[in-house]
């Protein structure tokens, strides 16, 4: 299903380049570049949203296949192609990147005044790799994507961020390049196994048992420090802190999601036998992510830090709800993923709005912001109950689909995966408070501005969402519910499938009479050239 041929994805997934180039071509004072630059970036986020939407709109949900596909050959020989496609799992996360990136942008339209220009340039570069990796189909392309995306994050946070921004973005970017090395070992082995990067292929390519355990920790290595999971989460707390308002909106609201995305899409239907051996070391790991780092930001004096701890603990909820394998935990999974990301980003917006005017996110200089900020109070609050997961908020919803999934497991890991919900109360009740109600004794506050209309615009979107995805969760759940049952059952299957029949089968190339891995072709065509001096009897058919 390709829109009669129309290559929406590519469109959606490159029209930010051309806003890019658009941006750069200008010339003229500072002055004129800046405004260029935001006006730029903005009409061309909001051309990407409209197309994003057409793609919501279009999308079958009863289909738990791939749509929109594009396929072009890219590097035939070894079996890699430019390949685009979405399902019920990637459509939405498409659209959550593209709503978030103009939101960005008018977050940052008067708190950032040093090179306009750059930092307009990095969102849009960012936001093709963001919607690239949801829509790659081609796991050359998807690791190119993944990879992508922390240049311009990199650049944000070490340009334009606090004053141990180059500490921070050194970290951030240490941490997760370190995973990704492992992640192309595992994606070069099954290439050499399968014979092809083609991921439609490689979710119905059954690798042997012991491989699996090896691609898995590969995998978890890469994903888990996206997420991030218990202990590699020290990097996200850095990186909130010191990035400017718009970075931290768009690290948590869709970065996060990426190592999350990396399971669902090749953890555990790729690896069937390692997901399910290594469920309880995921458990753990969870589990003492969403009791420790929620004790965590009850002791913290900082905004920033205090949510970014808070994003770890529903992050283990995530992963909980994950590697439940049942429809309820998948489901409930995927809507905290894209309740999250609309939640968090907006908690990390009313910290911004706070900072602009006063330039600290100590938590001890505020108080009594209910007198000078009615409407500030009042949105703040919206957030704030749907991060502790208040029912008719979105944040209720997916906790609950996780818990009922972990249930059917084990009731402890429901239990305790559960206490995040308990503690959230404790340490947003906690933050609320100490901002918004008491004395307003601190004389730089008695002339505190509310929200001005352009913090109306960003945040109205956001508040729609909130209760839109709580009151009514089936107009997104019904995406990913065909998709989630398929995936599902043939994990389940695959459990179940005789342990002989569990060995990857080579891929058979047009025009050849036996199959080749893509290594093995490549060296047929150069065996097969006349070399003085080589020995002619050495045959190609080798099969590494």
């Amino acid at each position: 299903m390709n829109a009669a041929g129309f290559p929406v994805l590519s469109l959606i997934t490159w029209l930010p380049l051309v806003g890019a180039v658009v941006i750069m071509s200008v010339r003229g004072d500072e002055e004129t570049i800046a405004a260029n630059a935001r006006w730029t970036a903005l009409w061309t986020s909001l051309i990407v949203l409209a197309l994003s939407l057409v793609l919501w709109a279009r999308f079958d949900p009863r289909e738990a296949g791939f749509q929109f596909i594009e396929n072009v050959p890219w590097l035939t020989d070894y079996g890699v192609g430019y390949k685009l496609g979405v399902d019920g799992i990637s459509v939405l996360f498409v659209l959550l990147s593209t709503v978030l990136t103009p939101i960005c942008i008018l977050a940052s339209w008067e708190s950032i005044t040093k090179n306009v220009r750059e930092f307009m340039l990095s969102f849009l570069i960012m936001e093709t790799m963001m919607v690239g990796m949801f829509c790659a189909l081609d796991f050359v392309v998807f690791y190119m994507f993944f990879e992508g995306v922390l240049i311009p994050m990199y650049l944000i946070i070490g340009v334009w961020g606090g004053p141990r921004r180059v500490y921070a973005a050194v970290k951030f970017f240490l941490y997760t390049l370190t995973g990704s090395v492992l992640l192309l070992l595992a994606l070069l082995a099954m290439w050499f196994q399968a014979g092809t990067t083609d991921i439609s292929v490689l979710l119905h390519t059954h690798f042997p048992p012991m491989m699996q355990r090896w691609l898995f920790f590969a995998f978890l290595a890469s994903f888990a420090v996206k997420v991030p999971m218990w202990p590699v989460h020290t990097w996200l707390p850095d990186a909130h802190v010191e990035a400017p308002t718009a970075g931290s909106v768009i690290l948590a609201g869709v970065l996060l999601k990426m190592g999350a995305y990396g399971f669902l899409r090749f953890s555990v239907p790729m690896l069937p036998d390692a997901s399910a051996h290594y469920a309880p070391l995921i458990y753990t790991l969870s589990i003492v992510a969403v009791i420790y780092t929620s004790l965590v930001a009850l002791a913290q004096d900082d905004m920033k830090k205090l949510i970014a701890y808070s994003s770890v603990a529903h992050m283990g909820v995530v992963t909980i709800g994950i590697f439940t394998f049942n429809v309820q935990g998948i489901q409930g999974a995927l809507y905290q993923m894209l309740s999250h990301g609309f939640v968090s980003a907006a908690l990390f917006l009313i910290v911004g709005v706070v900072y602009d005017r006063i330039h600290t996110r100590e938590i001890a200089r505020y108080g009594g912001l209910a007198d000078r900020m009615p409407s500030y109070s009042l949105v703040f609050m919206v957030f704030m109950l749907a991060s502790i997961g208040l029912p008719g908020t979105s944040g209720f919803i997916g906790e609950f689909l996780v818990i009922v999934g972990a249930i059917q497991v084990n009731f402890w890991l429901a239990f305790l995966g559960g206490m995040g919900m308990i503690l959230g109360v404790a340490y947003m009740l906690y933050l609320y408070r100490r901002i918004i109600f008491g004395r307003l004794t601190k004389e730089d506050l008695r002339h505190i501005l509310d929200l001005s209309p352009r913090e109306w615009a960003v945040f109205a979107p956001l508040i729609v969402l909130t209760f839109w995805m709580g009151v009514y969760p089936s107009s997104f759940s019904s995406f990913w519910d065909a998709s989630v049952a398929s995936m599902v059952q043939q994990h389940t299957a695959a459990l179940s499938a005789p342990l002989d029949k569990q060995a990857a089968a080579p891929v058979s190339w047009p025009g050849s009479a036996h199959p080749l891995t893509p290594l093995t072709r490549a060296t047929q065509r150069v065996t097969d050239r006349p070399t003085e001096g080589r020995d002619r009897s050495v045959t190609a058919e080798t099969s590494l």
